[in-house]
């Protein structure tokens, strides 16, 4: 199971999907929206994405880590609006070992971080917002302005 999509994620599912009974150890990485309270206080993240290479890029990233890792691997993505609190990104990976689901899980999130074309503009409770770090794909983000924001492809 590997998707972007525009509803909540769903980690149990994530689960499921990777469910083996020849595999003793499962590993799930819940990214979730975060306050980061002070002077820019956040409330919500807006992830937009080149949907088509995202998927083809996620879909590689998991096929290398089932690879290295003999895995199973499941990854979900959400686009659109994500308030705090809500996941962002679920990673499920199961192994035959504790070791390999975890390293696996977490190869998966380093690379699709740096790898797939995913841009995330974090929006401020006094109404300012900023695109940030995004895929080092060769893309730049989305080329525009938010009302009081900068734009940053990476």
């Amino acid at each position: 199971m590997i998707a972007l999509r525009d509803s909540p994620l769903d980690a149990a599912a994530l689960l499921a999907a990777v469910a083996d009974p020849d595999h003793g150890g499962t590993a799930l990485f819940v990214g979730t929206t975060r306050r980061e309270a002070g002077v820019h206080e956040v409330v919500e993240l807006r992830y937009e994405a080149y949907e088509e290479l995202a998927l083809a890029e996620l879909h590689a990233i998991a096929a290398e880590a089932g690879r290295s890792f003999a895995a199973a691997v499941a990854i979900e993505h959400r686009l659109g609006a994500v308030a705090v609190g809500e996941p962002s990104v679920v990673v499920a990976a199961s192994a035959g070992h504790r070791p390999a689901a975890f390293a696996a899980c977490r190869y998966v999130i380093d690379e699709l971080k740096t790898r797939a074309p995913i841009w995330k503009q974090t929006v401020h409770a006094d109404g300012t917002a900023r695109w940030v770090d995004g895929c080092a794909a060769g893309h730049d983000g989305p080329d525009r302005h938010a009302t009081g924001s900068e734009t940053h492809g990476r």
